[in-house]
């Protein structure tokens, strides 16, 4: 009964504490709404999610958003660095093919945030068959060192954190 009032129970707390900051205040009728909201939204959609992604949440995916966010952080810095010290033209802007090992395109998605979110650098495109990202880095020495650096500091990590 109750997993068929809650098809996907992450997405409903996410869904009702994104419509809680929205509204941007704490009252009966806006908790109210974002519990309605809440548990309508997946049982909407949860026909197009089949096969629900199978998240760890511990240690793994503490870890990994500790590493993004530390990485945002230090990213800023290293943009605006960039773009205070350096001329247009003395810029090494690279497209970047990132082979990829995640296969759930959950996990793929969240990789491809990331690099997005991460200043510097933005995922442009998935490869048809979900094999690859498409990335431009605004400033890179090395190309490949650095597709290396993001596998091994985001997918292995996305690797334990989607089973």
């Amino acid at each position: 009964m109750i997993r068929r009032l809650l098809p996907h129970p992450a997405l409903s707390v996410l869904v009702g504490v994104v419509w809680m900051l929205l509204v941007n205040e704490i009252t009966f009728g806006a908790l109210f709404l974002a519990v309605i909201v809440g548990v309508a939204a997946p049982l909407a959609t949860s026909r197009f999610w089949p096969d629900r992604p199978k998240i760890r949440f511990g240690s793994a995916l503490l870890g990994y958003v500790g590493i993004v966010l530390w990485d945002i952080v230090v990213a800023n810095f290293q943009v605006a660095w960039v773009i205070l010290t350096r001329r247009n033209r003395d810029i090494r802007s690279h497209w970047l093919v990132v082979p990829l090992e995640l296969r759930s395109p959950e996990a793929i998605t969240v990789f491809a945030g990331t690099i997005s979110l991460t200043p510097g650098t933005v995922t442009s495109d998935v490869s048809a068959d979900g094999r690859a990202l498409l990335v431009h880095a605004l400033d890179v020495d090395d190309p490949e060192a650095e597709i290396a650096r993001m596998k091994q500091r985001y997918e292995v990590r996305l690797l334990k954190v989607f089973r």
